[in-house]
């Protein structure tokens, strides 16, 4: 099988995507607060405030998120997407909803108590950075709702605000977070980069040419082999759902018939779940590979 041929390359041992790795980390709360008050326009100036509160020991790779942060009694959750999913509202639903139990069990609190139990606010938010020009808007749980009957209103609300941090793209929210514009430049470089040659080559050069006064590069430099291989994941993990694609989409193809697509869709996944039991890949990349699946 040609997909299987790109994922037993895969790096087993990665944990986390690159993302993940700078703005989720206790160390890089600093960041992770400027990130912060970049979307929600606040001025908070204590790394102490943060709270880095990402599920990382769930049972099932679909409910893992990226980043999710408290500060000040607000929860935000954080997704990086290099595809756009217009799903994002139910997928952040799910994990708002394993994070209000992890905080449920963490404080102690009795869901069941006859006073009202305090909850941190959800906000939530999907940064882009694929190579479609796809511009910021508001991705509503409510769209996917079946309209057989429109004149009953739904009583779940689920917002998600999307935002293109590509090189270039929304220099007002790249400034106010120069960790995030400089995380930008870098995925920018490392996709101009490995047009024609290895991926490996790319990022090296990248990281090599990333501009001295950047305060992301003593960081991505001190975790270079780690750095390397998130990128290496991400990149197979793309190869690998395009060699799925033209596998499980070819009856579809032919025939163009929709029926034929989804289901070469639902086999690649089971297939993709099927080598994550065997150990053929990790969790991220199946996760990666399954959710450009779901396109």
């Amino acid at each position: 099988m040609k997909g299987e041929n790109y994922l037993t390359k895969i790096n087993k041992k990665h944990k986390d995507r690159l993302f993940c790795f700078i703005f989720g980390r206790d160390e890089n709360k600093r960041w992770s607060l400027d990130l912060y008050n970049a979307i929600n326009n606040t001025s908070y100036e204590n790394p102490d405030d943060v709270n880095i509160f990402t599920i990382d020991d769930v049972l099932y790779m679909d409910m893992k998120n990226d980043v999710a942060l408290i500060v000040d009694d607000i929860l935000n959750v954080y997704e990086q997407q290099s595809t756009f999913n217009p799903n994002m509202p139910v997928r952040e639903l799910i994990y708002v909803s394993k994070l209000y139990s992890k905080y449920i069990k963490m404080k102690n609190l009795n869901i069941y108590s006859r006073s009202l139990i305090p909850l941190p606010k959800p906000k939530l938010a999907v940064f882009y950075n694929g190579t479609k020009d796809i511009e910021d808007t508001v991705l509503r749980l409510s769209d996917a709702f079946i309209n057989s009957s429109p004149d009953i209103e739904p009583d779940i609300s689920v917002n998600v605000k999307m935002i293109n941090i590509n090189y270039g793209k929304n220099s007002e929210v790249l400034e106010k977070c120069k960790i995030l514009e400089e995380y930008s430049w870098l995925i920018n470089k490392i996709r101009e980069y490995s047009v024609g040659t290895e991926i490996e080559e790319a990022v090296s050069k990248t990281l090599d040419e990333m501009p001295e006064d950047f305060a992301l590069k003593p960081f991505l430099l001190m975790h270079k082999a780690e750095v390397c291989d998130m990128c290496i994941t991400e990149y197979n993990a793309a190869e690998t759902m395009k060699a799925l694609g033209e596998e499980y989409y070819a009856e579809g193809k032919a025939d163009g018939l929709a029926e034929g697509k989804a289901e070469g869709k639902a086999e690649g996944i089971e297939r993709i779940r099927q080598m994550l039991a065997d150990g053929l890949i990790n969790e991220e990349t199946a996760k990666l590979v399954i959710e450009n699946l779901n396109q």
